[in-house]
């Protein structure tokens, strides 16, 4: 089960850290390559259901560089300062 489906009951109390980012990252470098192979098979069923899993990661990793401060980028000074 991915790390990205963190139970209810849970959420909010799991810390975001580089290990789970890892762990994500190359989860989804496996969700990656299953996809590939399947479409070379025809199977689009299993296909579908790991770009499925695949876009839920994504948007998790995105949530979270989305709300990290590290990436808050200050405006350059205006020229009316």
């Amino acid at each position: 089960m991915s790390v990205a489906f963190v139970p209810e009951r849970l959420r909010g109390k799991v810390e975001v850290n580089q290990d789970t980012i890892q762990q994500l990252l190359e989860e989804n470098d496996q969700l990656i390559r299953c996809i590939v192979e399947y479409q070379n098979k025809g199977r689009a069923t299993e296909c579908a259901q790991y770009q499925h899993v695949l876009h839920r990661n994504l948007i998790y990793l995105a949530t979270i560089a989305d709300g990290s401060p590290q990436n808050v980028q200050k405006l350059p000074p205006t020229m009316d300062s």
